[in-house]
């Protein structure tokens, strides 16, 4: 018995692969804080870096951390300032996923990782056009992002094996509303039937 088609596949209406040549792999906020959900998309998030890197793709890794109040913002209300706070244990990245000492981490203070971090104008500078998104949560950090990088003209490529938030229902309605109005879904087995012999 064939398994039940994802409920996003409803919503998706257009379908493409990433152009090695003018793309680059977020890993979005994959940190201890977030273990619990970001350890069972590890093997996933680390094959598709694996496979981005064969693809000669930048991988660039976001860190969410605040330094004190003045950037807690709305989420210090939102989460009852319960947040992630830098130079702790749980600030750090997860030792399992596969970082190497020559990609960048760019730090953020709320969910997007666009805003004020200057990463629009790191990719611009290197010539990316598209961006592959992966990490957590699926639903805030992940979506915000791709969603703020649709509107600043990027083309939005979202893994659907490697991201994750605190249930399902969150992470598939963030898939459905993606597939929606703003990124192509892809996952492991699509980005190696996209990239090979093409690295």
């Amino acid at each position: 018995m064939a398994s039940p088609s994802p409920p996003y596949k409803k919503y998706e209406l257009r379908k493409r692969n990433p152009n090695p040549k003018s793309s680059a792999l977020l890993v979005i906020d994959m940190q201890n804080y977030f273990s619990p959900m970001a350890s069972p998309i590890v093997p996933a998030v680390n094959s598709t870096i694996s496979l981005c890197r064969s693809a000669g793709i930048p991988v660039i890794f976001t860190r969410h951390r605040h330094k004190s109040p003045a950037d807690y913002a709305m989420l210090g209300e939102w989460w009852l300032n319960d947040l992630i706070i830098d130079g702790t244990p749980e600030s750090e990245l997860l030792s399992s996923i596969g970082r190497t000492s020559g990609d960048r981490v760019v730090e953020k203070v709320t969910y997007s990782a666009f805003y004020e971090t200057g990463l629009e104008g790191v990719l611009k500078e290197a010539g990316v056009e598209e961006v592959i998104i992966t990490g957590v949560m699926t639903n805030l950090c992940c979506e915000t992002t791709a969603r703020e990088a649709f509107v600043r003209g990027f083309r939005v490529f979202f893994s659907t094996d490697g991201t994750a938030t605190s249930d399902d229902d969150l992470h598939q309605s963030t898939l459905k509303n993606l597939a929606y109005g703003f990124a192509y879904m892809v996952d492991c087995d699509r980005l190696r039937e996209a990239f090979q012999g093409k690295a």
